[in-house]
Order: C-alpha cells, then sequence, then structure tokens
C-alpha cells in the first residue's frame, strides 16, 4: 500500500478527473487524500476519500469577482488573465499551504492536477515523486497555434514563478512545471491531437488514458422513467463555469430542441439563476434540472450539445456519442477543434448562434452517418486507452 495524495485546484471540471483516478486507487488499498479548498472540493469527493483541507486564501465574493472577469476575457487576453490573476498566485498560495501537509504525512507520490502549479513546485522543491494529471488536452496539440509568442509568455512565467520560491535559475529553466519529467497522464486520446506532429512533440513519459470517468456523488432523483426508448435523447451542458454565463445560449438551445420533440427529447443542465424559468417555460419534451447525473446518462444519450469541456468531451466520445460544441474561452476552443477535425461533431458559435442553427447542428449529428462512424472510432480508442483503470496502473508502476 502506497501513500498518494491528489493536489486539485478550486475548479470542478479539474477535480472529477482527480477523483475518478483517486477512486480506483483507492479500490485497490492504496491510502490516498485528496488536497483541496473545502468551498469548492467537499461536494465532490465522494466518501470513500479522505479530503485534506487547504486554507482558503479567497473570500467567495473574490472568487465571484475573479469569475466574473474572466468572462469577460477573451483570445490571448484570456490566457495572460488565467496565469497572472488565478493559477499563479493560487499556486504562490498552494505551495506555502501544502508544505506541512506533505511533512507530516510524507506521501509516496503527489498526483498534482497541471493547473495546481504549486503542488508542482513543491514536488520539485523536495525531490518528490511526482505525476501531472493534465484535465485537458489543450496544452498538447499546439495550443498557441499562430500567437507562439503566448506559449513562451507562459514558459518564462513559469520559470520566474519558480526562481521567486527559491529554485535557482539554472534549474527552473529546466524543468516546466505543466510536465512531469516522471509521469504525466492526458485525459484524452492521441486520436484527437493534430497527427503526427503533436504526438511527436509530446513530452517524454507522457501516457494518454482517454477519459478520467469514474467515482462521483450518487445521485437518486433523476425521473429516468421520464425517458422515452422511442426517441433520441440529447444532453445541453455548459460544464461548471461556462454555464453561469449562458443563459442566452441555453434559451436558444431549449427552443430549438422543444421543435424537434417529435423525434428527440432534450435534457437541459441550466445554472440556479435561470432554471426556474427555463423550466418553467419548457415544453414537455424538455427537462430543465439544475444538475444531472452525466456519467450515468451518458450511456444513453444519442448526442450532447456543449461548451467544449474536456471532460464532457472525453465523457461523450467514450460512448460513442456525437456533439455540437459551442466553445466560449480558455481550452474550449481548442477541445472544440479536436472535436470537429475528428469529424466527430459539429461547432457553432456560441454568442451568436440562434434557434434554426442549433437545430441544424443537432440534426446533423443525429442523421449523418459519417459523425456517428467518426464518434465510434473514438469510442474505440478511448477503451483501448484504459481510463481510471489504465492511470492507476501507471502511478502503481512508477512506484514500483
Amino acid at each position: 500500500m502506497a501513500r498518494i495524495l491528489f493536489v486539485v485546484p478550486p475548479l470542478a471540471g479539474h477535480v472529477y478527473p482527480a477523483i475518478g483516478v483517486a477512486g480506483e486507487l483507492a479500490e485497490r488499498g492504496h491510502d490516498v487524500a485528496v488536497a483541496g479548498h473545502a468551498s469548492v472540493v467537499r461536494s465532490l469527493v465522494p466518501g470513500p476519500l479522505r479530503l485534506v483541507e487547504l486554507p482558503e486564501d479567497l473570500t467567495a465574493e473574490a472568487r465571484a469577482e475573479v469569475e466574473e472577469k474572466s468572462r469577460r476575457q477573451r483570445g490571448t487576453g484570456s490566457f495572460k488573465f488565467l496565469w497572472e490573476d488565478f493559477l499563479l498566485p493560487l499556486g504562490a498560495a498552494m505551495a506555502r499551504d501544502l508544505e506541512p501537509i506533505v511533512e507530516k504525512w510524507h506521501p509516496d507520490v503527489v498526483v498534482v492536477d497541471q493547473q495546481a502549479v504549486g503542488g508542482a513546485l513543491l514536488a520539485r522543491r523536495q525531490g518528490l515523486r511526482w505525476v501531472t494529471l493534465a484535465t485537458t488536452s489543450a496544452e498538447f496539440d499546439n495550443p498557441y497555434g499562430v500567437i507562439a509568442a503566448v506559449g513562451q509568455w507562459v514558459v518564462d512565467q513559469l520559470r520566474e514563478f519558480q526562481v521567486a520560491a527559491g529554485v535557482p535559475a539554472p534549474e527552473a529553466a529546466r524543468g516546466d512545471l505543466r510536465f512531469s519529467d516522471q509521469l504525466t497522464l492526458v485525459c484524452s486520446v492521441t486520436g484527437l491531437l493534430r497527427t503526427p506532429d503533436a504526438v511527436a512533440a509530446l513530452p517524454p513519459r507522457t501516457e494518454f488514458i482517454g477519459s478520467a470517468a469514474g467515482l462521483r456523488q450518487p445521485s437518486d432523483d433523476f425521473p429516468w422513467d421520464w425517458l422515452d426508448p422511442a426517441r433520441a435523447q440529447v444532453l445541453v451542458s455548459l460544464g461548471t463555469v461556462t454555464r453561469e454565463a449562458g443563459g442566452r445560449f441555453l434559451r436558444v438551445a431549449t427552443e430549438a430542441l422543444a421543435g424537434m420533440a417529435d423525434r428527440a427529447q432534450t435534457i437541459v443542465v441550466a445554472p440556479p439563476g435561470i432554471v426556474d424559468d427555463l423550466a418553467a417555460a419548457a415544453p414537455a419534451d424538455v427537462l430543465v434540472r439544475p444538475a444531472v447525473p452525466q456519467l450515468e446518462l451518458m450511456g444513453r444519450l444519442s448526442a450532447v450539445v456543449c461548451h467544449g469541456g474536456n471532460n464532457t468531451v472525453c465523457e461523450a466520445l467514450s460512448m460513442g456519442v456525437p456533439l455540437v460544441v459551442a466553445p466560449v474561452r480558455d481550452d474550449q476552443p481548442v477541445i472544440s477543434e479536436q472535436v470537429t477535425r475528428a469529424g466527430a461533431g459539429v461547432r457553432v458559435r456560441f454568442g451568436r448562434v440562434n434557434a434554426a442553427g442549433v437545430a441544424a447542428a443537432v440534426g446533423a449529428v443525429l442523421d449523418d452517418p459519417e459523425i456517428r462512424a467518426s464518434a465510434d472510432r473514438l469510442r474505440a480508442e478511448f477503451a483501448a486507452a484504459g481510463g481510471v483503470t489504465a492511470a492507476a496502473a501507471h502511478i502503481e508502476k512508477l512506484l514500483g
């Protein structure tokens, strides 16, 4: 039995893959804990896993302010905002707060989310065995494209971050905190990358594990008997962050899919601010909920309409479900391009698409045999990648 510490940022989309892998390792008999900020992480970590709470440096109001500023960012500004205003300050605080936890608990390996760079910094500084868990494949698929200067800017920022924390400059220049030189696990498959160039440029000891879907908090109140097996089921979800700014898109998608009731039922995941109004206006063939058991539901779906978040995309494609993607910011445009480049979905414009456009896109992914065949081909690749079972095996191999 090994002691394994997972380090996650206060972002639900990054916590879910971590607890999927952590749950698999716990089932194998390892002593597993998840270190994170309880205000975000506590409700997501199931009972079998231990939560090690980090101090809350940001009040709820301050976090809301950061999130609101983030929603207004686009293009290169969004990358710089993400690092300067969120990831690097968060990393400095996490490195400080994790140090006494690591000294007390003595983990055999630390599994660090790719954006929790404070955990990676501490692991490098203390010579710990360290695994990167990349909960998005964007950093492995030429995310900066024609804006290569932004990519170099991120590299420079991470080097300065290490030097400010006491890492000698030559050592900081040798290691990128986003990629462990011992083991990096990527939640995706290589079939979604720009091949062969992207695959050839992968950092050493990189393993693609497919979807990290796994252990989740149980959900017992979904009306499963509402689903009509004679019709297709379509899920509309904008993830855990984007959906707060997606009221217009959710209304447009609801209108579009209500017009397809003869062939499809629709499940819409809406945030608290609009869920009641949307539910009140929705016809009988559209179910509006604040949350759904997405993993359990995925196997019954014929299509997913989403923001291009990596978790939702990978969960859908691992079941062979094609997508309509409407990216907003961050890594979503990269992941959405992967979907369309692989032929497994259709892209629409988040802020400008109308009901007719959503209906046409959903019709395409339901009816086009080539799109459905591409999604099914990727399902086979996801299955071969092994998911959380493969991830746990890779970590155990590192442990020896």
